[in-house]
């Protein structure tokens, strides 16, 4: 079976070139042509030897993901459907801004983390994506943007891990995407401009920080356990104190001097002053001060079934002036790409259920909120 070099970061090409007899500078000149330049076709790599180009069309290829559908928002948002096969599907979104060119990919075919409140996580957990199948929605993404915007450079400035999926579950193969997104030969990203989201995986936000650190976001939505864990199940085994500690420690390895808390308002839910008070408290206690942390509020973006609905804009400002007036550096998430289900929380895809995870999120619904449903975000986008 050919081997899809999408899956290799610069050291694995390294080791993949070497059995086949080629020295380093080698795989340099393959992983510039794969990233920097979109080809996929070995005869036009003009400067790799022939022999080479004849040894890869015999072992290798560049295989990137299938586009099942493709959406552009009226605000400039696009949004691609990948197939994984088996019947799953993916989605990653660009999001244009003056400054900046932000894409949100996925990082598994559906969730296994079970968050109350999030679309992927009604429809249950597939697979992990290969680190190739998480790269080709970037490769994919910058090279149809070069061409669709007839620009020759760089697009795609951040990349955010805050699609389909929990990225730090699907850590073997988290790390070699994130290596390629970083590399000089390939996308050439700034630790800064990439960002991991998490829902709480305390001992692999260590690891992270140890083997390939860039900036954190933390899908906290409570700041209390007994109202988190109602909301995102992890914080049973991983408990906010120790969330908050795990957050600190990366801060020592952090390309920022910040970690950002995600915190999606749901009316009458995690919405009060009061609530807003606790956060404070929590975010002073736990890193000595408050110039740690940064928080961003997320208007709820409602998908079909959650019955849920967004804490009115009055508020989210009085939750907003709580954090505010305290030093918290606080934000509010601009609602894009609504009108093609792009925007914060609408991911979802064609992941096929094969967990029940909606007959039990509907149990667990209307035992818990009577009347109200879940609903939460999986594609935040800094």
């Amino acid at each position: 079976m050919a081997a899809n070099l999408l899956d290799y970061d610069l050291e694995g090409l390294a080791l993949f070139c070497e059995r086949l007899g080629e020295k380093r500078f080698r795989a340099v000149q393959l992983f510039r042509w794969i990233h920097q330049k979109g080809a996929s076709d070995f005869d036009a790599m003009t400067d790799l030897a022939k022999s080479l180009r004849e040894k890869l069309k015999g072992c290798a290829d560049v295989k990137s993901l299938s586009v099942v559908s493709q959406h552009m928002s009226t605000d400039g948002t696009i949004k691609w459907l990948f197939d994984v096969g088996a019947g799953d599907a993916v989605e990653a979104v660009f999001i244009p801004e003056s400054d900046r060119g932000t894409l949100c990919i996925s990082s598994q075919a559906g969730c296994a983390v079970g968050c109350r409140f999030c679309s992927t996580g009604h429809q249950g957990f597939s697979r992990n994506l290969t680190a190739g199948e998480i790269v080709s929605q970037l490769w994919f993404a910058e090279h149809f943007l070069r061409k669709h915007l007839g620009r020759d450079e760089r697009i795609i400035s951040n990349v955010v891990m805050m699609g389909m999926g929990e990225p730090l579950q699907n850590y073997a193969e988290l790390v070699p995407s994130l290596r390629v997104m970083l590399d000089d030969h390939a996308y050439g990203l700034s630790r800064r401009r990439v960002t991991v989201s998490t829902s709480g995986m305390v001992p692999m936000i260590d690891r992270l920080g140890q083997d390939c650190p860039v900036a954190l976001a933390v899908s906290l939505h409570a700041p209390n356990d007994a109202l988190r864990e109602s909301l995102v199940p992890l914080n049973k085994k991983h408990p906010i104190a120790q969330l908050m500690d795990a957050c600190v420690r990366y801060l020592a390895v952090a390309p920022r001097d910040f970690v950002t808390f995600e915190y999606c308002m749901l009316d009458g839910v995690n919405d009060t002053p009061e609530l807003a008070l606790q956060l404070v408290e929590l975010l002073r206690a736990s890193g000595g001060g408050l110039s740690w942390c940064k928080v961003n509020l997320i208007p709820f973006n409602p998908f079909t079934a959650s019955g849920l609905t967004r804490s009115s804009s009055a508020r989210v400002e009085a939750f907003s002036d709580v954090l505010s007036r305290a030093g918290v550096v606080t934000t509010v998430r601009k609602t894009r790409g609504g009108d093609i289900a792009a925007a914060c929380g609408q991911l979802a895809g064609d992941v096929k259920d094969r967990t029940g995870a909606v007959v039990r999120m509907h149990k667990r619904r209307g035992a818990a909120w009577p009347g109200r449903g879940l609903a939460a975000v999986t594609a935040l986008v800094e």
